[in-house]
């Protein structure tokens, strides 16, 4: 059994509790909020024991074996770190932190400690994306990655009408990138690697963060495509250009249509059954790893979590796009 904390009461801390308890191994011990009534609200909700309104009395804790991070970006590195530096093991959310700086920093933390840490993007352990891997030699030599990702944020109208909140707010590092363009990223260098160049364009807005973007990703015998938004929809398949073939999915962040559409005219579906709350298979590889006594997972490496950071900092570099914690 893993007795875990949370940091972080949101909705996304809320889907990520859905997935892991229908995971046998897995026990929500503690909350922590900075206000007490949240912190005890959100414990009886969900049958935790303990709350927490003090982080470095939370990280001292012999209560818990693991923490799950879900707070603001800005404030992932040093969050971890201090989870880390009292032998915490720590899944953190995408994205692992604002920047390349902060993401070495955390990996050094980790191996020094002989703590887990891993960062939660949830589309690399999907049955859905498992079948891309597998099936991927059959479309021949690859030339194009294009991925789409535009999701309208609701907090986008309130934007709009003159209020800021946290997914368009740079103090907390924030923006589309950030939030729904590394969804098209990191299974980008999961696959293929490294690129070579990374060019970037994108809407800055007022606020100092971009609203949506596109990038193109050069490597020796491809290069990669890739579209992402906060204030549009977009209904366009992502897919992966072969010489023989294309690799076709509904959506890039939680695939659950995935076929192959070979020069030939014929169409193979090779999409897999999945849990429909997509964090399960997350929670399962982390702990999973912990029970081999394994500290870095072979899917969401330290390598693929550090250069997608750099991709996404070179990104916003070219579109003038400054977090207080570059600084």
């Amino acid at each position: 059994m893993i007795r875990f904390g949370i940091i972080g009461t949101n909705w996304i801390t809320e889907s990520f509790l859905d997935a892991a308890k229908k995971l046998s191994d897995f026990e929500l011990v503690a909350v922590y909020s900075r206000t007490e009534n949240r912190a005890q609200e959100f414990a009886d909700q969900h049958q935790a024991s303990v709350i927490y309104t003090d982080l470095e009395e939370m990280a001292r804790s012999k209560e818990i074996d693991a923490v799950y991070i879900a707070s603001p970006n800005s404030l992932h590195a040093d969050q971890a770190m201090l989870m880390m530096n009292h032998g915490k093991h720590v899944l953190c959310e995408k994205p692992f932190a604002s920047n390349t700086k902060e993401v070495e920093a955390m990996i050094a933390c980790a191996k020094e400690n002989h703590v887990l840490l891993m960062e939660a993007l949830k589309t690399t352990f999907l049955p859905n994306f498992k079948t891309i891997e597998k099936h991927l030699h059959k479309i021949g030599t690859v030339r194009r990655y294009f991925a789409s990702y535009c999701q309208y944020s609701s907090r986008y109208d309130k934007y709009k009408n003159g209020e800021v909140l946290n997914a368009f707010d740079p103090t907390f590092s924030n923006g589309s990138l950030m939030d729904i363009g590394i969804y098209c990223v990191y299974p980008l260098v999961n696959l293929f690697g490294e690129p070579k160049q990374v060019a970037a364009k994108g809407l800055r807005l007022e606020s100092g963060v971009d609203g949506e973007g596109s990038l193109l990703l050069q490597y020796d015998q491809m290069d990669a495509v890739i579209m992402y938004s906060k204030i549009t929809n977009s209904y366009v398949p992502s897919e992966i250009q072969g010489e023989d073939g294309c690799i076709l999915m509904d959506q890039m962040n939680t695939p659950k249509k995935v076929e192959i559409r070979y020069r030939d005219g014929s169409v193979e579906d090779i999409s897999e059954p999945q849990e429909e709350n997509a964090m399960y298979y997350e929670v399962e590889e982390f702990i999973r790893l912990l029970q081999n006594k394994q500290y870095e997972s072979n899917v969401n490496t330290y390598e693929n979590s550090l250069t997608t950071a750099k991709i996404l900092e070179e990104a916003r570099k070219q579109m003038k796009i400054v977090f207080p914690a570059d600084l």
